[in-house]
């Protein structure tokens, strides 16, 4: 596996400073956004596009500074019920899969999206129980949607050289769980995959090592990020917290750099699981602590993850 790190917090700093300060710490990859939620602070599908001299600029900062790029992420709502919405949130994943064709990288990440609850909807609407029986309907009415958008998709996909879209499984969308993303998967094909990120996991009661092992070889992506679940607000009032993030204090849960969620051996039976899959890839710093500098939150999650990440081929077993 390799320490990589999600680009966008440091999206404070220009490309060329900021290529050159993760090598320093040790890091060899990085995941880059390139749309949606992440931005695009240093890479701008519009600027790059078409500009071999730009690609070329970009791919030789990396290799002189002995840094790969494992993905490029676009992180949009394109089923969205709002026909403008969904229109640029797909253009944003078009562009970013171009880009991702010429600095010649094979996977994307990003998340399902969600429709609404009907033809006229205006917003996405979430489906989170099974009665009244009107959600099952929804979720009939979504998933028709889903496998039409992302089938056709997953054929552009592969135009453009990309063999691995791995879904964020992330409360909001219709794949937040190892079962939705299997379930799009077995409709889709084997292009679509999971980005598994412990942090949204956690605070849904799902064990991370677990939801490892039940993925498999679908787990194309990882990103490095921490949950604290605060059991005194949990106790009261469940998990499902619609409070700002800045309210931690009040919140059941909040975001943490890795360790300070939960202790070292769990992200270390999380790397294992990892390497017990077979997933030989990034191992990426997403820095969303809410106590924390983008710098500090980020060096601190670097050190950590240097005690826990298994780099090296197995050959502890010396009679096999």
């Amino acid at each position: 596996m390799k320490l990589g790190v999600f680009n966008p917090v440091l999206g404070f700093m220009p490309l060329k400073e900021a290529v050159p300060y993760l090598t320093s710490l040790g890091v060899q990859t990085m995941e880059m956004g390139a749309g949606g939620c992440p931005g695009k602070s240093h890479f701008n599908p519009a600027e790059l596009l078409g500009h071999p001299d730009k690609i070329k600029e970009i791919k030789q900062l990396f290799k002189d500074n002995n840094m790969g790029i494992c993905a490029i992420s676009c992180h949009g709502n394109p089923v969205h019920p709002d026909k403008d919405c969904a229109a640029a949130d797909h253009k944003d994943f078009m562009e970013a899969m171009q880009l991702a064709e010429e600095l010649e990288v094979e996977k994307m990440i990003g998340f399902s999206g969600c429709p609404g609850d009907s033809a006229g909807s205006k917003y996405p609407n979430w489906v989170t129980c099974p009665w009244p029986d009107d959600f099952l309907k929804i979720l009939d009415y979504q998933w028709e949607i889903l496998i039409d958008y992302w089938g056709k998709t997953a054929e552009e996909a592969k135009k453009h050289g990309v063999k691995k879209i791995a879904f964020e499984m992330h409360p909001g969308f219709c794949v937040y769980n190892p079962e939705t993303c299997l379930k799009l998967r077995a409709a889709v094909g084997d292009v679509l995959g999971a980005n598994v990120d412990p942090s949204h996991l956690i605070w849904q009661g799902i064990d991370p090592v677990e939801a490892i092992r039940y993925l498999g070889d679908a787990v194309y992506h990882f990103h490095a990020k921490d949950t604290r679940i605060d059991p005194d607000n949990c106790a009261k009032n469940g998990v499902l917290d619609t409070k700002t993030y800045d309210k931690i204090l009040e919140r059941s849960w909040s975001f943490r750099t890795v360790g300070y969620g939960n202790d070292a051996k769990m992200w270390k039976d999380i790397i294992s699981m990892l390497r017990t899959v077979g997933y030989d890839d990034a191992v990426s710093i997403e820095h969303e602590d809410g106590l924390m500098s983008p710098r500090e939150g980020l060096e601190k999650a670097v050190n950590f993850l240097k005690g826990v990440i298994i780099e090296e081929t197995p050959g502890a077993m010396w009679w096999a």
